[in-house]
């Protein structure tokens, strides 16, 4: 399962964080107001490990208080400059409503 998030090809997205690889990269939180809607971007962030970070995020209320009715999760997986990078451009195209930079 994959999706593209602005240029970049990411694995997802997956509604059980156990589906993501205990790895380095960017995390992508991903809302929908029903089935047949298309996803928005509630959240970009970075971590070494994504599953750990996703299971015991700090910002997770502010995920679930979006008013979505599905929310998942997306990765793209990379080292740690490169994941750096990628979560600031992320950042700056969605401008997401969860976090700061």
């Amino acid at each position: 399962m994959s999706i593209n998030i602005g240029s970049y090809h990411a694995e997802g997205p997956f509604g059980n964080e156990n589906n993501l690889q205990a790895r380095s990269g960017v995390y992508v939180i991903l809302g929908r107001r029903s089935v047949a809607s298309t996803w928005n971007v509630v959240d970009v962030g970075e971590s070494q490990n994504i599953r750990e970070r996703v299971s015991n995020h700090d910002r997770a209320p502010c995920w679930r208080g979006q008013g979505h009715v599905e929310l998942s999760v997306a990765a793209i997986y990379a080292d740690a400059p490169n994941r750096i990078l990628i979560e600031r451009e992320l950042r700056a195209q969605f401008n997401p409503p969860c976090g700061l930079i």
